[in-house]
This record gives structure tokens, C-alpha cells and sequence, in this order.
């Protein structure tokens, strides 16, 4: 009698020596339920669905057995290591860009999707994602959230700000954010500067003027 793996079909006499066993399909299979993993498979789809109109065609089997399944784990990983906001409307525009899979883990490929991005999405996600920065912070220094861009270090918030977790929407229509932009030294500044131009962002607000006088009405009640 003979214990046979179902993922490469390679046989072991003993039960225990097949349980310990670990072919690349096995692997796959054991890690399909990783966040990184499921954003791969996503991507996969999309990408099938996009190019090739053939996405329903497709299934986890197919993507298991892929060629490309690493290049598209390692991209699913990629977006969970650097919080990628929104990797859904990332992974149509990688696709509909036509970058290659091979470039889909470059900082300068999503650097480039998130200024895009940054200027399209709804402002309410903006404020979202600055009020969950605030509060993180407030969990940190136990200081009231609202004062976060009053107090918060400076180094850390361009760094926010230049991955998009605060966005321009918020810091132009606070006073709070107004206040901390203009403490920013030239180093700083340049940091940010792709993400907060004022050419860019003063005809958005002029296009949405609603929208910017929504951001100032709700974070001014909140004390921004």
C-alpha cells in the first residue's frame, strides 16, 4: 500500500511520511487563505478579465497552477506590506496602464497610482483614512485625536501624508492642517509637495467647492 499526494501525485510507503511532505503545490494550497494571497488571486482575475475577457473561465485551481501565481502573491504580499489604499481600483489601473506584472511591486509604480488616485477618490474616504492616522495617533500619545496635525511630530505626518493616509482635502481646509503646513521646514515641503500642490488642489477645490466646504464644516465641529 502506497500514500499518494494529490497535489504531485509522488507516492510514500508510510502515512506519516506523506503528512510531512511539502510539494510547491501543497505550499500553494496550505497558504491560500493569506490576505496576500487572496489579493494575488484578485489580481490574477482582473487581470484575465481585463485582457482577455476570460475571468469566469478562471478559478483557484487555475491560479494555483499558474506560471505567474508568485509574481502575483508576491504583488498581494507587496500591497499588505505597505497598507495599499484601495488595491482593488490599484490592480484595475496596473492593469489598465499596461504595466508589466514584473514592475507591480515598485514604490515608483504605486507612487505613481496614488497621485492619480489621491486626486479622484471621494472625499469622504480621505477623511476617513486622516481620522483613522488621528486616531492611531491619539492611541499612542493618549492626546485628544483632533490635535494630531496641532501636535503630532511633523517627520511623521509627511510621511502620512506622502503615502496618502492624510490627504490634501483635510489639510487645506483646517485650520489645524493649514497651521501645521505652514511650520513645515523646505525639506519637509519638497517631501510632500507632489501630494499637496497648490495649482493641482485650489482648482479642485474651486471644481468641488461643496465638497471642500463639507470637509471644513465636519473636522471644524470635531475640533480640527
Amino acid at each position: 500500500m502506497s500514500f499518494e499526494c494529490n497535489h504531485c501525485g509522488r507516492s510514500f510507503i508510510r502515512e506519516t511520511s506523506l503528512a510531512v511532505h511539502t510539494c510547491e503545490q501543497k505550499r500553494r494550497h496550505l497558504e491560500r487563505d493569506e490576505v496576500g494571497v487572496q489579493i494575488g488571486l484578485g489580481a490574477y482575475l482582473k487581470f484575465y478579465e481585463i485582457t482577455q475577457g476570460s475571468a469566469k473561465l478562471k478559478s483557484w485551481d487555475d491560479f494555483v497552477k499558474s506560471s505567474y501565481y508568485r509574481a502575483f502573491v508576491k504583488f498581494g504580499r507587496y500591497c499588505v506590506s505597505i497598507r495599499a489604499i484601495n488595491t482593488a481600483t490599484f490592480i484595475d489601473w496596473l492593469v489598465r496602464q499596461n504595466k508589466k506584472i514584473d514592475h507591480w511591486c515598485k514604490d515608483s509604480i504605486y507612487s505613481e497610482y496614488l497621485l492619480d488616485y489621491l486626486k479622484k477618490e471621494n472625499v469622504k474616504d480621505a477623511m476617513s483614512r486622516a481620522e483613522e492616522s488621528a486616531l492611531t495617533w491619539h492611541e499612542e500619545t493618549k492626546n485628544p485625536a483632533h490635535d494630531f496635525l496641532r501636535y503630532g511630530n511633523e517627520n511623521k505626518i509627511c510621511h502620512l501624508i506622502s503615502t496618502g493616509r492624510v490627504s490634501a482635502w483635510v489639510l487645506y481646509n483646517t485650520d489645524s492642517g493649514t497651521e501645521l503646513l505652514s511650520r513645515l521646514n523646505p525639506g519637509q515641503i519638497a517631501m510632500v509637495w507632489p501630494y499637496i500642490d497648490t495649482d493641482t488642489w485650489g482648482k479642485k477645490f474651486a471644481e468641488y467647492a461643496a465638497d471642500a466646504e463639507y470637509v471644513k464644516d465636519t473636522l471644524s465641529k470635531k475640533g480640527w
